[in-house]
């Protein structure tokens, strides 16, 4: 709980400096987040690498494991549906097409633009943000109460880069090949699944 108050708390301030400071547009044009998790991701390799246990408690785990991508998008769909009870306004496939962004909000938000719409795409874009937020922050509640694949699933397609680094930091080293192939066919199934459901 510790480590996703710390987030919180460097998110919110880094919000707030947002808002209330005046940053020159030069220095915001260059992406310093994605040389963060460059440098984020080479720790973690090099961590991983290191340890010589790590690929033998990676051969331990269950083959099922396989699967897991499979009932992220069956697990994305049920909550979809159950929310879309609630969204009187947004049928049924237009709350698929944003529920299946699965975190990749860029490409996500994108896509639903051109086919729903500026209002829909936004909210494919809020939505996707938040639930990278949220693996962010409560990864270590989710993987002490609900087990160390929890927080690989709450992730959706950002496994294999934004919450990569969080994930292996909870759930064990052991994980970390499993969250890489888990983001990585979550990420190549969002425009296929999108696009799919814009278009019903």
């Amino acid at each position: 709980m510790k480590a996703s108050l710390i987030i919180l708390t460097f998110f919110t301030f880094g919000l707030l400096l947002g808002i209330f400071c005046r940053f020159p547009n030069e220095l915001l044009y260059y992406d310093f987040s994605f040389y963060v998790l460059c440098t984020l991701m080479f720790s973690v390799g090099i961590s991983i690498g290191n340890d010589s246990t790590t690929f033998r408690q990676f051969q331990n785990l269950n083959p099922r494991i396989i699967f897991l991508p499979i009932m992220t998008i069956a697990g994305t769909l049920l909550g979809v549906f159950a929310v879309s009870f609630f969204l009187k306004n947004r049928s049924l496939t237009e709350c698929f097409a944003v529920g299946t962004g699965f975190g990749y909000y860029s490409l996500s938000g994108i896509l639903i633009t051109q086919y729903k719409g500026v209002e829909l795409g936004t909210i494919a874009l809020l939505s996707n943000i938040m639930r990278e937020v949220i693996t962010l922050i409560f990864a270590p509640w989710m993987v002490k109460y609900f087990g160390k694949l929890s927080s690989i699933s709450a992730g959706g397609a950002t496994t294999m880069d934004t919450t990569f680094p969080i994930i292996v930091r909870n759930s064990g080293k052991e994980y970390a090949i499993v969250s890489i192939y888990h983001g990585f066919i979550l990420d190549f199934s969002v425009p296929f699944l999108v696009t799919f459901f814009c278009s019903l």
